[in-house]
């Protein structure tokens, strides 16, 4: 896990120079790679964008943003990715024991989802395809209902164990569901 990243997310100075911070950051880390499996899901679909319409499958999605973000694109990749229950056992644990371990290993789990998101992108890379930003609901004017959407095309909780509550948050909350546009490029 990235510790600058890490030390952002703690709203933190990267050029902080704390020995109890770095360890507490190093021990939180090591029980985060014990402790957590990270699982992910991706499928690359056609697309079509209208106006403020991105058309999936039968799904369509609104939003501006992201149809700006995905312009001239014909395919799109759709995944979720989740850090799994572990993750929310484990600040649960500390969240009544140790508070500042607690925030400390939040961090570190926000690093650790955003690093399964980049690894999964490294890998569509390296499979040749070029991507545009990934962009999840919640974010701008994508609705974060549209999540359900997303879930249905990928039968996540079925493939991975991501649920949905009735207001769409994920459950574990350590999860990310996303679109990456992928640009004309053959691949």
């Amino acid at each position: 896990m990235n510790k600058t990243e890490i030390l952002r997310y703690l709203r933190t100075s990267s050029r902080v120079d704390d020995e109890r911070l770095f360890d507490l950051i190093d021990s939180c880390c090591d029980e985060v790679n014990r402790f957590v499996n990270p699982k992910t899901l991706h499928r690359i679909f056609d697309c079509k964008v209208d106006g403020d319409k991105i058309i999936v499958e039968n799904m369509t999605f609104t939003s501006q943003r992201l149809a700006e973000n995905l312009k001239g694109c014909e395919r799109v990749c759709l995944f979720g990715a989740t850090l799994g229950t572990e993750s929310d056992r484990l600040l649960r644990t500390y969240s009544s024991m140790d508070i500042s371990r607690m925030a400390v290993l939040q961090a570190c789990l926000a690093s650790k989802i955003e690093e399964v998101c980049d690894r999964l992108e490294v890998k569509l890379i390296a499979d040749g395809y070029s991507l545009r930003q990934r962009y999840s609901p919640g974010y701008f004017d994508l609705d974060i209902t549209e999540n359900k959407k997303i879930f249905e095309l990928l039968d996540l909780t079925k493939r991975i164990g991501l649920t949905l509550t009735d207001t769409c948050q994920m459950v574990p909350t350590k999860s990310v569901t996303a679109f990456i546009g992928i640009e004309n490029t053959g691949a």
